[in-house]
């Protein structure tokens, strides 16, 4: 049982990630003690290089398709090996590829991480009496026949197309959360996370966001899938670690799942044209074939994120995209990193 005067320990799996990171920053401004758990096949290292000074924050390589709590792995922060059995109060489980480009790379790779890494870490959960929330996905609706998507939706998914590993890994591992919540008591929250953007992307993870700024800043062609008239809604980054963390702390309302997502929606030759304009760029837009399964619609009704835990997003595109564009160009514009 967590002592009330002492810090929540929380683990952060994908902590080293895009979103990951984010949320290990407001996690220690929160005042809890972090351990930072990611395998550096995607995050990186610089993402949390402002970080590692924290006495409240512990860094350690591991992968979640093996037991965390049977292997020693090591603390990067303080140069030691460190076994993962001490106790944890809260569970973020973030650890996957989040981007096509990545998530198809190695495909049987991703579906590990999404259900043996669920697995490994419900178990911890159950063995700590703690509370775990999954970083589940907007591509559990698939190609949606119903807009905007509710979480009562179950959604349009093609098994064994390539965005599957991914799409049915997410389902798999929503359906262990649920089953360890029915069978064993265990405490979980389900997050289904839309597009989000924000600094400390990669610059080369694929999405539209960062594939139309690095273009852009590189003053090259804006490559548009299909005819650009998709829609889809884009969260920024400091919005969706909030919603997170609001919904991991709410203690009324129930498992979920929930949506977490801006409901603004945007077609992707809209968004190519305001990066354009906002990096004022001379790039100009080509097309290419829309990439197989990709969805034609994405809008999340985020009403019961308003309803049970109060949160709603704050930050418009323009503002987002001005500060994502800061941090890519800043990126871009630095020598080569070793990473």
């Amino acid at each position: 049982m967590h002592d009330d005067n002492a810090p929540l320990r929380t683990l952060v799996t994908g902590g080293a990630g895009f979103l990951g990171s984010h949320l290990c920053e407001l996690l220690l401004s929160e005042g809890c003690d972090v351990l930072c758990v990611d395998d550096f096949s995607t995050g990186a290292r610089r993402n949390v290089a402002h970080l590692l000074g924290h006495p409240r924050l512990t860094l350690v390589t591991h992968d979640v398709t093996h037991d965390i709590t049977r292997h020693v792995t090591h603390d990067v922060t303080r140069d030691l090996a460190t076994p993962l059995g001490a106790h944890v109060d809260r569970i973020y489980n973030l650890a996957c590829p989040a981007s096509p480009v990545h998530y198809q790379r190695d495909p049987v790779q991703t579906t590990r991480t999404c259900v043996l890494g669920a697995l490994n870490m419900l178990a911890l959960a159950q063995r700590e009496g703690a509370r775990i929330l999954q970083a589940s996905t907007s591509e559990i609706y698939g190609d949606p026949q119903v807009h905007p998507q509710r979480e009562s939706y179950w959604g349009n998914v093609n098994p064994v197309g390539v965005r599957s590993c991914y799409d049915e890994g997410k389902r798999c591992a929503e359906s262990l959360f649920f089953d360890y919540h029915r069978q064993h008591g265990v405490q979980v929250r389900v997050a289904r996370i839309f597009n989000t953007y924000g600094p400390r992307m990669h610059p080369q993870d694929g999405r539209v966001v960062s594939n139309f700024i690095v273009q852009a800043l590189r003053a090259e062609p804006l490559t548009v899938y299909g005819d650009g008239l998709q829609t889809r809604s884009f969260c920024f980054v400091d919005d969706m670690v909030a919603g997170l963390h609001r919904f991991m702390e709410a203690e009324a309302g129930g498992a979920g799942p929930v949506n977490i997502g801006n409901p603004q929606e945007f077609t992707v030759r809209d968004l190519a044209r305001l990066v354009i304009e906002l990096t004022g760029s001379s790039s100009k837009l080509v097309f290419a074939p829309l990439p197989s399964d990709d969805p034609t619609q994405r809008r999340p009704d985020v009403r019961l994120a308003e309803q049970m835990f109060g949160w709603e997003p704050r930050v418009g595109l323009v503002e987002g995209l001005q500060k994502t564009i800061a941090h890519l160009d800043a990126l871009l514009s630095a020598p080569a990193s070793r990473e």
